[in-house]
């Protein structure tokens, strides 16, 4: 039995099993087998005689953000209306057959847009090239997941399952459990708050299960585990598993259909109407958490002009780096004015936090 053939398997059992206290340590073996399943699915075949053509490009820019959908949703006319870049349009499906990148000018900051091929139903497991565009969509920053109006709720399931079986989660934080093997001392298991979703019991047969299938984790018998919050089985194996990839997910309306659009809400972006586009990229600019930070010359006006583009929670060294690698070695003192300053101009040092759209004169050695 090949390992499709398992993982279908191992997804009816789970279908058809009740969700109660009883089966709850059935489910979590079988979730933690069909997590291991489907990461031996998404390695790359050894007796693959020919590399194939990707899609990926190279990243440039300040951020990085993938456009996600089926095939004939409007990607294409979303590139072309927020781009320079033209990408063809048409009213069949595949008219885009490799990642076309274009790029987002906002706030001075450049955010390079990536359109990628439509997936299909059973991307995960390769088809249609799914693999391929999925393995793009885990280096972006944001996923902007384009969707038909008209069936929205049932294509943007069918998509959020294709990038959960690949180990993409949308619009959640990382599960807040330390989990570290060990070479001995068997397993030791505290928590800080109370659980209602994982027990001991349950993690030590997570654990069994994942030595018993095989694999990188050879001292899985012995490791420490610590619950922060109340996590599910699923987080848990996620933290084991360990290559999952955490993303916000803003999802934009493709069809000119003003009924379907006012059934999916006052703010939901529609490009084919050009609808809320600003909205769009206020979002865009909050989930990517990029800021704006201005120089100053000494004895000179502040450069509106060039901002320097940095993620939230930038500091002034992480300014002196943007500027010159060697800028940090020399530095000596910052003026900064802005709001993360009690007064200005307030002389700072290195490890002072920089926020949006903060003016910074650098004094050296």
């Amino acid at each position: 039995m090949g390992i499709l053939e398992k993982i279908s398997e191992i997804e009816k059992e789970i279908a058809r099993t009740q969700k109660n206290k009883a089966t709850e340590y059935h489910l979590g073996l079988l979730k933690a087998k069909l997590a291991k399943y489907r990461a031996q699915l998404l390695e790359p075949s050894k007796s693959a005689s020919s590399k194939g053509e990707g899609f990926d490009v190279m990243k440039s820019g300040d951020a990085r953000v993938a456009l996600i959908g089926f095939p004939s949703v409007g990607k294409s006319t979303f590139l072309s209306l927020m781009t320079s870049t033209a990408s063809e349009a048409a009213s069949y499906e595949f008219t885009t057959l490799t990642c076309i990148p274009g790029v987002i000018e906002y706030k001075g900051a450049n955010i390079q847009l990536l359109d990628l091929p439509g997936i299909i139903e059973g991307a995960a497991q390769g088809r249609g090239r799914g693999r391929q565009v999925i393995a793009v969509a885990r280096t972006a920053d944001v996923v902007v997941m384009m969707l038909d109006a008209t069936k929205g709720d049932v294509q943007r399931s069918l998509l959020e399952k294709e990038l959960e079986s690949v180990g993409i989660r949308l619009n959640k934080h990382k599960p807040n459990i330390y989990f570290k093997p060990k070479k001995g001392g068997g397993i030791s298991f505290n928590s800080t708050v109370t659980l209602t979703q994982c027990s001991e019991k349950l993690v030590q047969l997570i654990l069994h299960e994942y030595s018993i299938l095989g694999s990188c984790y050879s001292e899985i018998f012995n490791a420490e585990v610590l619950f922060r919050e109340d996590c599910s089985p699923d987080e848990f194996i996620d933290v084991i598993v360990g290559n999952r990839v955490y993303m916000p997910c803003l999802y934009v309306s493709g069809v000119a259909a003003q009924a379907a659009l006012m059934m999916a809400g006052p703010h939901w972006p529609c490009c084919g109407m050009k609808l809320n586009l600003d909205y769009l990229l206020e979002m865009l600019w909050e989930y990517l958490a990029l800021t704006c930070i201005y120089t100053k010359k000494r004895g000179q006006r502040p450069d509106f002009t060039d901002a320097i583009i940095l993620r939230k929670g930038a500091s002034v060294e992480h300014v002196c780096h943007r500027i010159h690698r060697s800028l940090a070695s020399q530095f000596k003192y910052a003026l900064v004015w802005g709001t993360s300053t009690k007064y200005s101009p307030q002389r700072v040092g290195l490890t002072h936090t920089m926020e949006h759209e903060d003016v910074i004169q650098i004094v050296k050695k």
